[in-house]
């Protein structure tokens, strides 16, 4: 479907399109098929278009005239979830986007409500390209500051002496979920920058900030990411010296219990001898003697522990 902006906003056939005013289009990959050649775009283009779905990321193609780009759309709040995939074309005065892949139309619903962002009468190219990817991405602030969140739950879940076995896990699936948004935020950051330079001179230079704006996001939110990533890091090595604190604090209790009732193992050896002429062997009260010494023994090394907290 394609949408002429005039005065209004009507819906038009490519035979009757004016090149003198905005146009954006949406098509489903099999539609375009059939109007590549009439658009005059590469079939390269639409054979990467069609292998999208197969790629990690994103890419982006600028030529004499005309820009391309294919988006693979991560959802910040679902990073293992199914990702959208568009295909983005780029002519003077033209805007199309290719479903690839939209399994729940939200890429869709994003193109028409890009297509009412900005009154007719101002509507540019450049405003309706920055309505279509800044709505890609918009919601992904309130998704990062979920994490941060997170990250600061988990904090208080070492303060507090309640981490679990499995919060190793948990701060390693989360790192995999930040990296996993870096690289969508690299490869996002590409495309802005690369339709930013305007190399084929499609965009008016005047509106060229509308372009900038959104590469600038992109790069607020990769800044958003490295920190969060920066506060994982922290968090771990916080989480390790905690472990290694408690490591402590129980050999420093064995330390101390050995230390206590090590006297003992002394005394024991020391009447174990059984000489002939150890007096206490032949005396009356010789094993009581023996229990009262290694009580009093442990009972001074313990108030000793006490005294220096070592116990």
């Amino acid at each position: 479907m394609l949408y002429q902006f005039e005065d209004e906003m009507t819906t038009v056939e490519f035979e009757s399109m004016d090149p003198h005013y905005v146009t954006a289009g949406y098509f489903t990959l099999g539609e375009f098929k059939g109007l590549c050649d009439s658009f005059g775009f590469s079939k390269s283009d639409l054979d990467a278009c069609a292998s999208a779905s197969s790629n990690f990321g994103s890419a982006v193609g600028v030529y004499d005239d005309y820009s391309f780009a294919v988006l693979k759309i991560t959802d910040a709040a679902h990073v293992y979830g199914k990702k959208d995939c568009v295909g983005i074309f780029i002519k003077k005065n033209l805007f199309l986007v290719v479903d690839i892949e939209d399994s729940d139309c939200s890429t869709r619903d994003g193109f028409l409500n890009a297509l009412g962002r900005y009154s007719c009468i101002s509507v540019t190219l450049e405003k309706l390209i920055f309505a279509f990817l800044d709505g890609i991405i918009r919601k992904d602030a309130g998704a990062i500051e979920e994490r941060a969140f997170q990250i600061t739950k988990l904090e208080e879940l070492v303060l507090q002496d309640k981490a679990t076995e499995k919060f190793n896990f948990l701060l390693l699936n989360m790192k995999k979920e930040l990296l996993i948004l870096r690289g969508y935020y690299e490869h996002l950051t590409d495309v802005g920058e690369a339709l930013e330079d305007n190399d084929n001179e499609i965009f008016e230079e005047t509106d060229l900030r509308y372009l900038e704006n959104f590469t600038d996001r992109v790069k607020r939110q990769r800044e958003d990411i490295d920190m969060l990533r920066s506060s994982v890091d922290h968090l771990q090595d916080a989480y390790s010296s905690y472990l290694d604190l408690k490591l402590n604090h129980v050999m420093s209790v064995f330390t101390v219990v050995t230390t206590i009732f090590f006297p003992l193992t002394l005394i024991v050896g020391w009447y174990g001898m059984n000489f002939k002429y150890m007096p206490e062997l032949a005396w009356k009260y010789g094993y009581l003697f023996v229990i009262i010494l290694s009580a009093a023994v442990v009972a001074v090394l313990t108030v000793i522990m006490k005294k220096r907290k070592w116990l």
